[in-house]
């Protein structure tokens, strides 16, 4: 398989699933996400103003959404609360491995999540060993469910822990499972306080898929303060990441599979496409890009 460049699945606010697929489509991509998921029932799905993806409707429905548009689903979102203590509700364990059984039946390979920022004290106050316990025993179930259903979980940086590459590694080497992988998302890592580059150095043989974002350069000073955030406003090659360094390091480390833009405005998206197919010559292997701007 060669590198794809897909998108992320929530290009305008306050849209249906199908408007953002339509979108995703008309921009030229042919890989895309499944991006905000939930269960049951949803009031803003039934009235027309959001995406949400039930995790309990039938997954070839959606998938037949997704094919319809010659759209490929490249992975399940299900970042996740994995520090708080467990409700009924916050999404963890329950909803990821409906994550997992959804991607399983119509053949998506990847399943991404994270531990999140905590909401209470009970997760505030978790010491760096408590909170790998708790990541790893909300985990423990969905990594099972994954490894017998032939689906990969991922984590992400997008959290005080996988923010971090050390304590991300002690994580894989906790939960200690071949059902376990890593999610790059470029921006996140960058803002948590590590760099992409080092973490693919290290764990590079783990990392099978990856979000690109970059960050502005007025940034730099939050930087090892905030762990995560959704969406990028700033094209690829234009911030403070080194989205060059990173992609090298990426290519020089083999890999070889689905990434994905989480970038707002469709100028910054083009921009980004056109930047890191400039990186890889031929990369994405999309086809004719129907709709997209000449």
């Amino acid at each position: 398989m060669s590198i794809t460049i897909g998108c992320f699945a929530l290009v305008d606010p306050f849209s249906t699933l199908d408007h953002q697929l339509d979108r995703i489509r008309d921009l030229g991509f042919r890989h895309a996400d499944v991006t905000d998921n939930a269960d049951g029932g949803c009031l803003g799905v039934e009235f027309g103003f959001t995406a949400v993806a039930s995790l309990d409707a039938n997954p070839h429905d959606l998938k037949r959404a997704f094919d319809a548009r010659g759209l490929e689903i490249t992975s399940y979102c299900a970042h996740a609360n994995l520090l708080d203590a467990s409700a009924p509700w916050r999404y963890g364990t329950a909803q990821i491995v409906k994550a997992v059984r959804a991607a399983a039946a119509i053949g998506v390979r990847h399943v991404i999540s994270t531990e999140g920022d905590p909401r209470t004290d009970f997760g505030r106050r978790l010491t760096r060993d408590q909170a790998i316990f708790s990541i790893r025993e909300k985990l423990h179930e969905p990594l099972r469910v994954a490894e017998d259903h032939g689906v990969k979980l991922l984590l992400e940086p997008h959290g005080p822990y996988t923010g971090s590459v050390d304590t991300t590694e002690a994580i894989l080497t906790a939960c200690d499972s071949p059902a376990l992988g890593l999610n790059l998302d470029t921006g996140n890592l960058w803002i948590g306080g590590d760099h992409p580059v080092d973490m693919i150095r290290r764990l590079g043989a783990q990392i099978e898929h990856v979000h690109w974002k970059d960050m502005p350069h007025d940034l730099e000073s939050v930087r090892g303060t905030l762990f995560g955030t959704g969406m990028s406003t700033i094209a690829l090659g234009t911030g403070a990441v080194g989205i060059e360094d990173v992609h090298r390091a990426l290519m020089d480390a083999g890999f070889d599979g689905h990434t994905t833009l989480e970038i707002a405005g469709d100028e910054a998206v083009l921009a980004s496409r056109d930047y890191l197919e400039s990186l890889t010559p031929g990369v994405g292997g999309e086809p004719a890009r129907q709709g997209a701007p000449a």
